[in-house]
């Protein structure tokens, strides 16, 4: 069997893609990947390490420069040639895309050479590249069932759940003593999203300053673009480790007791899968405000705790996480509630969706 998979941008497209890609390897023993991204973002490192084969297209995302977008519209028609070009040669069995702009040229051509097309939705409302595309997918996954009304497309929609929550069950956890961590006291891991977030970082500032007042250790993702300036001039207490990346985040989850997090898909759906309590402060820089919405939908199942940022403090931070920690009927309401939410089986069955879909 032979894929061409398409994601990129981020660590919440190019995880799932991943995951997707895993479940296929497990399944197809005569598997043939093909690995079609951006040239200048996060997966032309990340996939060719993982051993796939990678092909990188120039192309940009649209932004409020008029010019940037003209030289873009020429970028994406060369794109769209490549992408033909490629698929012709390579001749896939089916195109599954995961999101982020990069996907527009490879869907589209895949669609005018009739070959089967799949896309995954990560997040409650849906990105402009998936709307996009949609039209050209002959079926749809989601992870949440209140996406399926912003596509208008032929297409079958199924609902999938996220994919990177099965995949989460199977890191292996990290062990404290690796990270200079004290077996004994609980552990608060806070994540600023795969790209950091500045805002965040500094709101979080004067609360890891602040925490060798705690019976608890923190560790702190900054985010590798935020690392040397958030680190800059500050004297962080012992019992804070603050850290701009780390591999295999799950590892980490594992032996976690609360997390605080973005609301970006792949990190809830990791959160839900490992049943950790969580406040999560979604994101407000992003399209449609999707992470706030992702967020909600899980708070209104009483799976986690919603903060938005307008309303962080560093007294209300402390509150929250106090109650994680040791309000046992609170722990326990979340633990439930995530246990009945999170699909461990998403990957399988978009293969066995896929599966049908090509026969």
């Amino acid at each position: 069997m032979k894929i061409v998979v398409t994601a990129g941008g981020t660590m919440g497209h190019i995880n799932p893609a991943l995951a997707i890609i895993e479940e296929f390897k497990k399944q197809e023993k005569d598997l043939e990947v093909i690995y079609i991204g951006t040239h200048n973002r996060m997966e032309k490192d990340i996939i060719p390490k993982k051993g796939y084969r990678y092909i990188p297209i120039e192309i940009y995302g649209f932004s409020k420069s008029i010019k940037r977008n003209i030289e873009n519209i020429f970028c994406i028609k060369k794109a769209l040639k490549k992408c033909r070009e490629l698929l012709k040669e390579i001749k896939p069995d089916i195109v599954i895309g995961v999101g982020g702009y990069v996907t527009y040229p490879v869907l589209k051509s895949a669609h005018d050479l009739k070959i089967k097309t799949f896309i995954h939705e990560q997040n409650s409302i849906p990105g402009k590249s998936n709307k996009m595309i949609s039209k050209y997918a002959d079926l749809i996954g989601v992870t949440f069932l209140e996406s399926k009304k912003y596509f208008k497309t032929k297409g079958k929609i199924i609902y999938t759940g996220h994919p990177c929550g099965a995949w989460a069950k199977s890191i292996r956890k990290k062990e404290k003593e690796s990270l200079s961590l004290t077996k004994e006291k609980k552990l608060v891991t806070m994540v600023a999203g795969s790209l950091g977030s500045g805002s965040l970082n500094e709101k979080m500032a004067m609360f890891l300053e602040n925490a060798n007042q705690k019976n608890y250790e923190v560790v702190y993702i900054t985010g590798k673009s935020h690392y040397e300036n958030f680190i800059k001039g500050r004297n962080f207490p012992k019992n804070v480790k603050v850290l701009p990346y780390i591999e295999e985040l799950p590892g980490l989850l594992k032996i976690s007791d609360v997390v605080v997090s973005r609301a970006g898909a792949g990190a809830l759906s990791e959160i839900l899968s490992l049943e950790i309590p969580s406040l999560i402060i979604p994101s407000p820089n992003v399209a449609n405000n999707h992470q706030y919405y992702n967020a909600l939908e899980l708070q209104e199942k009483n799976c986690v705790v919603l903060l938005e940022e307008k309303d962080l403090t560093t007294e209300v931070l402390e509150k929250e996480i106090d109650k994680l920690l040791t309000d046992t009927k609170t722990i326990n309401t979340l633990k439930e509630a995530m246990k009945k939410e999170s699909t461990l089986n998403s990957a399988e069955l978009i293969y066995k969706e896929i599966k049908e879909l090509i026969k």
